[in-house]
């Protein structure tokens, strides 16, 4: 039973790596070992596991505080201090290399450079470049997009934008955007590069 407990651990961690975000490679093997092999025995590594767990959510939502990511690292060494077994003292560890990285301290400004925290980064539309082809409408399964297609023969479009509430961020409407007028902007409205 330990062994596939251990082999469990290793799978969340491999899962959790396929992640560029180390925030969001934190906060996935977080729940994913509260989920599973944490056995809840030792105080230390399942309040610690909790608690760690609230303030990762806290830094990739635009509450986040240098306190937390303070926070964060004194739950992690008192968890390598003080869990009793491997997979607790793994958890910390595993957190631990994850923290100093400066995209995790960039969450505090509001920035994830991975664009993977949903909270940090939304897509707008520039009506400059838009044509009002409709294929972003059409492609949107949230029917986060709102507007008009172009007719000839009409005037007076409502020009589309994208409704941030209803956005899942998938990416479809950037992918058939046939010029280029969808693009991903911080939350702050700064154009992401590289998107």
């Amino acid at each position: 039973m330990t062994e596939q407990k251990e082999k469990k651990l290793e799978d969340i961690k491999k899962e959790a790596n396929e992640k560029k975000c180390p925030v969001q490679k934190s906060l996935y093997f977080i729940d994913e070992f509260l989920a599973g092999p944490m056995c809840g025995k030792c105080f230390p590594c399942s309040f610690g596991s909790y608690e760690t767990r609230i303030r990762l959510k806290r830094v990739t939502g635009e509450a986040a505080a240098d306190e937390d990511i303070a926070s964060i690292k004194r739950i992690a060494s008192n968890m390598i201090e003080a869990s009793r077994c491997k997979k607790g003292k793994d958890t910390a560890k595993f957190i631990l290399d994850n923290i100093d990285s400066k995209e995790f301290i960039e969450h505090i400004s509001g920035i994830c450079s991975n664009n993977e925290c949903l909270e940090y980064f939304k897509y707008i539309i520039i009506p400059e470049k838009c044509t009002m082809c409709g294929l972003c409408l059409d492609v949107c399964k949230d029917n986060a997009i709102t507007g008009e297609k172009r007719k000839s023969y009409l005037s007076g479009y409502h020009p589309f934008e994208v409704a941030q509430k209803r956005c899942t961020k998938c990416g479809e409407c950037i992918k058939v955007c046939p010029t280029g007028a969808i693009i991903v902007v911080d939350a702050k409205e700064r154009e992401i590069v590289g998107v």
